[in-house]
Protein backbone atom coordinates (compact mmCIF):
# COMPACT_ATOMS: atom_id res chain seq x y z
CA UNK A 1 0.00 0.00 0.00
CA UNK A 2 1.42 3.39 -1.01
CA UNK A 3 2.30 5.90 1.70
CA UNK A 4 -0.25 8.40 0.32
CA UNK A 5 -3.00 5.80 0.63
CA UNK A 6 -1.92 4.95 4.17
CA UNK A 7 -1.97 8.65 5.10
CA UNK A 8 -5.47 8.98 3.65
CA UNK A 9 -6.80 6.09 5.74
CA UNK A 10 -5.12 7.42 8.87
CA UNK A 11 -6.86 10.76 8.37
CA UNK A 12 -10.17 9.03 7.61
CA UNK A 13 -9.98 6.96 10.81
CA UNK A 14 -9.14 10.04 12.86
CA UNK A 15 -12.13 11.88 11.36
CA UNK A 16 -14.35 8.95 12.41
CA UNK A 17 -12.82 9.05 15.91
CA UNK A 18 -13.49 12.82 16.07
CA UNK A 19 -17.13 12.20 15.14
CA UNK A 20 -17.32 9.54 17.89
CA UNK A 21 -16.14 12.22 20.33
CA UNK A 22 -18.76 14.61 18.93
CA UNK A 23 -21.48 11.97 19.37
CA UNK A 24 -20.33 11.42 22.96
CA UNK A 25 -20.36 15.17 23.54
CA UNK A 26 -24.09 15.24 22.76
CA UNK A 27 -24.62 12.02 24.74
CA UNK A 28 -22.67 13.46 27.71
CA UNK A 29 -24.50 16.80 27.78
CA UNK A 30 -28.05 15.73 26.87
CA UNK A 31 -29.27 15.96 30.47
CA UNK A 32 -28.33 19.65 30.66
CA UNK A 33 -30.65 20.41 27.75
CA UNK A 34 -33.70 18.52 28.96
CA UNK A 35 -33.51 18.44 32.78
CA UNK A 36 -36.04 21.21 33.40
CA UNK A 37 -38.67 20.23 30.83
CA UNK A 38 -38.54 16.59 31.97
CA UNK A 39 -38.56 17.25 35.74
CA UNK A 40 -41.59 19.55 35.41
CA UNK A 41 -43.46 17.12 33.16
CA UNK A 42 -43.63 19.48 30.17
CA UNK A 43 -42.15 16.79 27.91
CA UNK A 44 -41.49 13.08 28.29
CA UNK A 45 -37.79 12.13 28.20
CA UNK A 46 -38.01 10.64 24.70
CA UNK A 47 -39.76 13.74 23.39
CA UNK A 48 -37.27 16.01 25.15
CA UNK A 49 -34.16 14.44 23.63
CA UNK A 50 -35.67 14.61 20.13
CA UNK A 51 -36.56 18.25 20.76
CA UNK A 52 -33.02 19.04 21.97
CA UNK A 53 -31.37 17.11 19.13
CA UNK A 54 -33.41 19.03 16.54
CA UNK A 55 -32.18 22.37 17.88
CA UNK A 56 -28.60 21.06 18.14
CA UNK A 57 -28.62 20.46 14.37
CA UNK A 58 -30.62 23.60 13.58
CA UNK A 59 -27.75 25.65 15.05
CA UNK A 60 -25.86 25.11 11.79
CA UNK A 61 -28.00 27.87 10.27
CA UNK A 62 -27.31 30.46 12.98
CA UNK A 63 -23.69 30.32 14.15
CA UNK A 64 -20.47 31.43 12.49
CA UNK A 65 -17.38 29.25 12.86
CA UNK A 66 -15.70 31.36 15.56
CA UNK A 67 -15.23 28.49 18.04
CA UNK A 68 -14.00 26.19 15.27
CA UNK A 69 -11.44 28.79 14.20
CA UNK A 70 -10.15 29.09 17.79
CA UNK A 71 -9.74 25.31 18.09
CA UNK A 72 -8.38 24.85 14.57
CA UNK A 73 -5.97 27.78 14.43
CA UNK A 74 -5.97 29.63 17.73
CA UNK A 75 -4.32 27.45 20.39
CA UNK A 76 -1.43 25.64 18.66
CA UNK A 77 1.34 26.95 16.43
CA UNK A 78 0.98 25.91 12.76
CA UNK A 79 3.02 22.89 11.78
CA UNK A 80 2.99 21.27 15.24
CA UNK A 81 -0.20 19.27 14.88
CA UNK A 82 0.01 15.83 13.30
CA UNK A 83 -2.03 12.64 13.50
CA UNK A 84 -0.32 11.65 16.78
CA UNK A 85 -1.42 14.90 18.45
CA UNK A 86 -5.00 14.57 17.19
CA UNK A 87 -5.20 10.93 18.26
CA UNK A 88 -3.85 11.71 21.74
CA UNK A 89 -6.23 14.64 22.17
CA UNK A 90 -9.28 12.61 21.11
CA UNK A 91 -8.48 9.56 23.23
CA UNK A 92 -7.87 11.73 26.29
CA UNK A 93 -11.14 13.65 25.79
CA UNK A 94 -13.21 10.51 25.09
CA UNK A 95 -11.86 8.65 28.13
CA UNK A 96 -12.51 11.66 30.37
CA UNK A 97 -16.07 11.99 29.03
CA UNK A 98 -16.77 8.31 29.68
CA UNK A 99 -15.42 8.53 33.24
CA UNK A 100 -17.38 11.66 34.10
CA UNK A 101 -20.56 10.29 32.50
CA UNK A 102 -20.29 7.00 34.38
CA UNK A 103 -19.72 8.64 37.76
CA UNK A 104 -22.14 11.53 37.14
CA UNK A 105 -19.40 14.16 37.53
CA UNK A 106 -20.32 17.56 36.02
CA UNK A 107 -17.59 18.45 33.55
CA UNK A 108 -17.06 20.28 30.28
CA UNK A 109 -16.43 18.38 27.06
CA UNK A 110 -14.95 21.59 25.64
CA UNK A 111 -12.29 21.76 28.31
CA UNK A 112 -11.69 18.01 28.00
CA UNK A 113 -10.91 18.41 24.30
CA UNK A 114 -8.81 21.55 24.70
CA UNK A 115 -6.97 19.93 27.60
CA UNK A 116 -6.32 16.87 25.42
CA UNK A 117 -4.92 19.05 22.63
CA UNK A 118 -2.74 21.04 25.02
CA UNK A 119 -1.42 17.91 26.72
CA UNK A 120 -0.65 16.16 23.43
CA UNK A 121 1.14 19.26 22.03
CA UNK A 122 3.21 19.73 25.19
CA UNK A 123 4.20 16.05 25.09
CA UNK A 124 5.33 16.46 21.48
CA UNK A 125 6.92 19.90 21.33
CA UNK A 126 6.75 21.57 24.75
CA UNK A 127 4.73 24.57 25.97
CA UNK A 128 6.37 26.95 23.48
CA UNK A 129 4.26 25.33 20.73
CA UNK A 130 1.07 26.70 22.28
CA UNK A 131 -0.49 30.07 21.39
CA UNK A 132 -0.77 31.89 24.70
CA UNK A 133 -3.63 34.18 23.64
CA UNK A 134 -5.92 31.29 22.71
CA UNK A 135 -5.08 29.35 25.88
CA UNK A 136 -5.65 32.31 28.20
CA UNK A 137 -8.94 33.12 26.48
CA UNK A 138 -10.16 29.62 27.35
CA UNK A 139 -8.83 29.75 30.91
CA UNK A 140 -10.40 33.18 31.49
CA UNK A 141 -13.84 31.96 30.46
CA UNK A 142 -13.59 28.96 32.78
CA UNK A 143 -13.71 31.57 35.55
CA UNK A 144 -15.83 34.26 33.90
CA UNK A 145 -18.67 32.17 32.48
CA UNK A 146 -20.00 30.67 35.76
CA UNK A 147 -19.77 34.05 37.50
CA UNK A 148 -21.54 35.75 34.60
CA UNK A 149 -24.17 33.00 34.53
CA UNK A 150 -24.75 33.38 38.28
CA UNK A 151 -25.11 37.15 37.97
CA UNK A 152 -27.46 37.08 34.96
CA UNK A 153 -29.45 34.19 36.42
CA UNK A 154 -29.93 36.04 39.69
CA UNK A 155 -31.03 39.22 37.91
CA UNK A 156 -33.45 37.26 35.73
CA UNK A 157 -34.91 35.53 38.79
CA UNK A 158 -35.55 38.90 40.44
CA UNK A 159 -37.11 40.31 37.26
CA UNK A 160 -39.38 37.28 36.76
CA UNK A 161 -40.39 37.31 40.43
CA UNK A 162 -41.29 40.99 40.21
CA UNK A 163 -43.30 40.54 36.99
CA UNK A 164 -45.23 37.57 38.40
CA UNK A 165 -45.80 38.86 41.94
CA UNK A 166 -49.54 39.46 41.46
CA UNK A 167 -50.39 36.68 39.01
CA UNK A 168 -52.32 33.54 39.90
CA UNK A 169 -50.29 30.28 40.19
CA UNK A 170 -52.43 28.51 37.57
CA UNK A 171 -51.87 31.21 34.96
CA UNK A 172 -48.15 31.41 35.75
CA UNK A 173 -47.80 27.63 35.48
CA UNK A 174 -49.39 27.65 32.02
CA UNK A 175 -47.04 30.35 30.75
CA UNK A 176 -43.95 28.83 32.37
CA UNK A 177 -44.60 25.49 30.69
CA UNK A 178 -44.59 27.22 27.31
CA UNK A 179 -41.53 29.32 28.13
CA UNK A 180 -39.62 26.25 29.30
CA UNK A 181 -39.82 24.95 25.73
CA UNK A 182 -38.37 28.26 24.51
CA UNK A 183 -35.52 28.16 27.02
CA UNK A 184 -34.74 24.48 26.31
CA UNK A 185 -34.73 25.18 22.57
CA UNK A 186 -32.40 28.15 22.97
CA UNK A 187 -30.10 26.16 25.27
CA UNK A 188 -29.92 23.31 22.75
CA UNK A 189 -29.34 25.79 19.92
CA UNK A 190 -26.40 27.28 21.80
CA UNK A 191 -25.10 23.85 22.77
CA UNK A 192 -25.06 22.69 19.16
CA UNK A 193 -23.62 25.98 17.92
CA UNK A 194 -20.76 25.88 20.41
CA UNK A 195 -19.93 22.22 20.98
CA UNK A 196 -20.22 20.89 17.43
CA UNK A 197 -17.68 23.51 16.41
CA UNK A 198 -15.01 22.03 18.69
CA UNK A 199 -14.97 18.91 16.56
CA UNK A 200 -15.17 20.96 13.38
CA UNK A 201 -12.06 22.84 14.55
CA UNK A 202 -10.21 19.62 15.38
CA UNK A 203 -10.95 18.06 11.98
CA UNK A 204 -10.02 21.37 10.34
CA UNK A 205 -6.70 21.24 12.20
CA UNK A 206 -6.17 17.64 11.06
CA UNK A 207 -6.89 18.40 7.39
CA UNK A 208 -4.43 21.32 7.44
CA UNK A 209 -1.78 19.13 9.08
CA UNK A 210 -2.33 16.41 6.48
CA UNK A 211 -1.93 18.90 3.63
CA UNK A 212 -5.52 18.41 2.47
CA UNK A 213 -6.32 22.07 3.16
CA UNK A 214 -4.33 25.28 3.14
CA UNK A 215 -3.72 27.06 6.46
CA UNK A 216 -5.03 30.28 4.93
CA UNK A 217 -8.47 28.92 4.07
CA UNK A 218 -11.23 30.62 6.05
CA UNK A 219 -13.49 27.60 6.57
CA UNK A 220 -13.34 23.79 6.49
CA UNK A 221 -15.21 21.75 3.86
CA UNK A 222 -18.98 21.80 4.23
CA UNK A 223 -19.13 18.04 4.76
CA UNK A 224 -17.13 18.52 7.96
CA UNK A 225 -19.60 21.10 9.27
CA UNK A 226 -22.70 19.02 8.44
CA UNK A 227 -21.31 15.74 9.80
CA UNK A 228 -20.29 17.34 13.11
CA UNK A 229 -23.69 18.93 13.67
CA UNK A 230 -25.44 15.66 12.84
CA UNK A 231 -23.13 13.69 15.15
CA UNK A 232 -23.82 15.90 18.18
CA UNK A 233 -27.55 15.84 17.41
CA UNK A 234 -27.55 12.04 17.28
CA UNK A 235 -25.61 11.90 20.56
CA UNK A 236 -28.18 14.12 22.24
CA UNK A 237 -31.01 12.06 20.76
CA UNK A 238 -29.63 8.84 22.26
CA UNK A 239 -29.17 10.68 25.56
CA UNK A 240 -26.86 10.05 28.50
CA UNK A 241 -29.61 8.48 30.60
CA UNK A 242 -27.29 7.80 33.52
Amino acid sequence: MASAEIAFWVVALLVVLALVFDFMNGFHDAANSIATVVSTGVLKPQQAVLFAAFFNVLAIAFFQLKVAATIGKGIVEPGIVDHHVVFGALIGAIVWNVITWWWGIPSSSSHALIGGIVGAVIAKAGPQALIAGGIWKTVAFILVSPLLGFLLGSLLMVVVGWICRRKSPIRIDRWFRRLQLVSAGLYSLGHGGNDAQKTIGLIWMLLIAAGMMGAGESAPPYWVIVSCYLAIGLGTMFGGWR
